[in-house]
C-alpha cells in the first residue's frame, strides 16, 4: 500500500511539473488591464477600442466578457487572449502540431508559446542550454507595429491584444528568469519545481510558476469583483517612478526572481511559508499594478492622436517613417530616471540604467536564442 501511495504521488509530481503554466492567470492579467484602462485618456481609449474592434475575435470577446462598455469589455478579454489561444482548436502548436486553416484577419493561426517569456538565469556559470523565449523582442516589434505608419489596421489589431498581455508578463518574476541545473537544463521558469502550498486548498501541491501565476487573484475574478480590487491595488500602490522600457521591466523581474522567486533551502519539493508567501503576494500586487500603469503610458505613447484605425481615411496619419531596431527607448514613453534606492521596500531590486544589456554574453549563451 506504501509503495502505490509513492508511486501515485511521484506521477502527481510528474504531471504537475510538466504540465505548461501561463503567465499571470487570468485574474492578474485583467486587474493590469482595468488598471490601465482607467488611466488612459478618451482618445487613446477610442483609438484602442477602434482598433479592437478590426479584431477577428471582437464579437467573441464580447460575448465573454458580457460588458456595457464594448471597449472596455474587448481590452479586457484581450489581455487574456494570448493565454486563451493555448486551448482553442483554431490554433496550433508550433513543432507540435500541424498548422491548422489561416482564418479572415489573423496572420496566421501558431500560438506563439515562445513570446511569453525569456530565460535568464539567476547567477549564470556554466555551458547552458539556450533558450527559445522571446519576450524582449516581441515587445520590442509589437510596439514597431502599433506604431508604425505602414502597418495595415489588421495587423495592428493582432498586435495590440499580445502588447497587452506581454507587457504583465514582464512583470512577473519567472517570465525572466530560470534555474539552470548542472546538467545545463533550464526549469523553465519554475514549472519543474513542484512545490507544496498550504495556502491553496483546491491545489496544495503545484508548481513553482503556478504558485506565482496565481498570486494575483482566482481566475474568475471579473466585473464588481475585479474593480474592488483594482481600486485596492491603486489606492496602496502609485504609479512607478519609472515608466521604463522592456529591458527595464525585464531587468527589475529578473532580479525579484534571483532574490525573492525561490523559496529558501534545499528540499526537492519545498513547502510554502508564512514569511514567503506574504513577501510573494506583496511583489505580485505590485508587479500586476506597475504592469497597468506602464502598459496605459506605453499605448498613450504608440497611439498619440490617433483616432481611428490607419487606413480607414479620417485621421489618418501622415507618412510613415521607419524604426530601426537600436532606438528602442524612442518607441516607449520618456523616463524621467531609475527609481530610486529610497523608495524601494526591502524586497525591491536596486536597478541601475543599463541599456541593451548583453544577456546573452552574461549567461553565456547564443546571442539568437
Amino acid at each position: 500500500m506504501l509503495r502505490l501511495l509513492q508511486q501515485f504521488f511521484r506521477l502527481t509530481l510528474l504531471l504537475l511539473i510538466t504540465s505548461p503554466a501561463f503567465a499571470w492567470n487570468a485574474a492578474g492579467h485583467r486587474i493590469s488591464a482595468m488598471i490601465a484602462w482607467e488611466q488612459l485618456d478618451a482618445d487613446t481609449r477610442a483609438a484602442v477600442t477602434a482598433l479592437l474592434r478590426q479584431h477577428p475575435d471582437f464579437d467573441r470577446w464580447q460575448t465573454r466578457g458580457k460588458g456595457v462598455d464594448q471597449g472596455l469589455t474587448a481590452f479586457l478579454e484581450a489581455s487574456t487572449w494570448p493565454d486563451d489561444i493555448r486551448k482553442d482548436q483554431r490554433f496550433y502548436t508550433a513543432g507540435i502540431e500541424e498548422p491548422t486553416p489561416t482564418l479572415p484577419g489573423f496572420p496566421d493561426m501558431e500560438r506563439r508559446l515562445d513570446w511569453h517569456y525569456v530565460d535568464r538565469p539567476p547567477n549564470p556559470a556554466g555551458t547552458l542550454q539556450s533558450s527559445p523565449g522571446k519576450i524582449d523582442r516581441q515587445l520590442e516589434v509589437l510596439a514597431q507595429t502599433l506604431s508604425s505608419r505602414k502597418a495595415t489596421p489588421s495587423e495592428q489589431a493582432y498586435a495590440l491584444p499580445w502588447l497587452i498581455h506581454l507587457v504583465a508578463d514582464a512583470h512577473q518574476p519567472l517570465h525572466a528568469a530560470s534555474r539552470y541545473g548542472r546538467d545545463g537544463r533550464s526549469d523553465n521558469g519554475g514549472n519543474a519545481l513542484a512545490i507544496i502550498n498550504p495556502y491553496s486548498t483546491r491545489h496544495p501541491s503545484m508548481n513553482l510558476h503556478r504558485y506565482w501565476d496565481d498570486l494575483p487573484g482566482p481566475p474568475w475574478l471579473r466585473t464588481s469583483r475585479l474593480e474592488s480590487a483594482v481600486k485596492w491595488l491603486t489606492e496602496r500602490h502609485p504609479p512607478p517612478a519609472s515608466a521604463g522600457t522592456p529591458t527595464l521591466w525585464l531587468d527589475e523581474s529578473w532580479q525579484i526572481a534571483r532574490e525573492h522567486a525561490y523559496p529558501p533551502g534545499e528540499d526537492s519539493v519545498p513547502t510554502i511559508s508564512a514569511a514567503f508567501h506574504e513577501r510573494a503576494l506583496e511583489i505580485a500586487n505590485r508587479r500586476v499594478t506597475a504592469a497597468g500603469y506602464r502598459l496605459a503610458g506605453l499605448l498613450q505613447h504608440l497611439l498619440r492622436g490617433a483616432k481611428k484605425p490607419r487606413g480607414t481615411g479620417t485621421n489618418d496619419p501622415p507618412a510613415p517613417r521607419n524604426v530601426p531596431r537600436e532606438t528602442e527607448s524612442s518607441l516607449y514613453p520618456p523616463d524621467p530616471g531609475c527609481v530610486h534606492d529610497g523608495d524601494r521596500r526591502q524586497w525591491e531590486p536596486s536597478i541601475t540604467c543599463v541599456p541593451n544589456r548583453n544577456w546573452a554574453a552574461e549567461s553565456r549563451l547564443p546571442p539568437d536564442r
